[in-house]
């Protein structure tokens, strides 16, 4: 079964600035396309869709420009963008004709509440119906009610849950979770993508350690609207590509063929227009 793998992080530390990377000392070094696709080819990634890196926002464009050049099986980007910001309708429209360009993440996981709930914020985002484009949301389990107020107030636009909405999987705690993703699965403009988990789990982590997080996203939003990533490479903090593309593969065993290459490849083409 092909892959596309629609969260690849690549950092390039002689080219960008990673301001957040001084925080993390395990990650704060050269990721190459070289070195994830030498790993990532015998496991069936055939694709992949660059993540934004959170990179110094003056340099968000060029990122967009590099990673969209680097490598032929890098076949889009997912560009960070500050939906916030009042010049945002200028950058959308000098960043859409950037060839490759799949999708806008504003990372809110880490900021206050407040930044994504603004009117401007909101006007910003919905302009991305426009382009065609989805936007990746990226929250922490208690911020999914305010994820879902966003993505209600932008019905026109796709949004893409990233990271099974960043469930406390070490502590296996499930609610206020679990409420909070069938909640958001109602509405019919948002997918969720299978990622992440690996991170939020602790190193002693196996696939039945969370099959319960990813089986209860599965469950809510249904076979058509769910993709997968890797989260290249944020999964290395508690394993590598290989185990986490392995857990995949034993978590959907029982599902048929046809919703398995939904998760693994056809959703993306579909979602991300690859």
């Amino acid at each position: 079964m092909r892959i596309l793998d629609t969260h690849l992080h690549l950092v390039y530390q002689d080219r960008f600035s990673y301001p957040w990377l001084a925080d993390a000392p395990a990650l704060n070094k050269q990721w190459t396309v070289e070195d994830y696709f030498a790993q990532a080819e015998a496991l069936g990634i055939e694709a992949a869709l660059h993540m934004e890196v959170d990179v110094a926002e003056q340099q968000m464009l060029a990122e967009t420009q590099f990673v969209t050049h680097l490598h032929p099986k890098v076949v889009g980007a997912i560009a960070a963008a500050r939906p916030e910001h009042k010049d945002f309708p200028a950058y959308l429209q000098r960043i859409a004709e950037v060839r490759g360009l799949r999708g806008i993440r504003r990372i809110l996981h880490t900021q206050p509440d407040e930044l994504s709930q603004s009117d401007r914020f909101v006007e910003n985002v919905q302009r991305l119906a426009n382009y065609r484009l989805p936007f990746d949301l990226c929250v922490r389990a208690d911020q999914l009610p305010i994820g879902r107020r966003l993505v209600e107030q932008c019905p026109d636009v796709q949004f893409v849950l990233d990271h099974c909405g960043v469930p406390r999987v070490a502590e296996q705690e499930f609610n206020p979770w679990r409420e909070y993703i069938v909640d958001l699965a109602a509405l019919p403009n948002v997918a969720a993508k299978v990622s992440g988990v690996v991170a939020y789990a602790g190193p002693d982590w196996t696939a039945e350690t969370l099959r319960p997080f990813v089986e209860h996203i599965i469950e809510s939003f249904g076979w058509d609207r769910v993709v997968w990533g890797s989260d290249h490479p944020v999964c290395t903090l508690t394993a590598n590509l290989t185990r986490w593309v392995n857990a995949t593969k034993e978590l959907v065993a029982g599902a048929s063929e046809d919703e398995q290459s939904k998760l693994l490849h056809r959703n993306a083409e579909r979602i991300y227009r690859v």
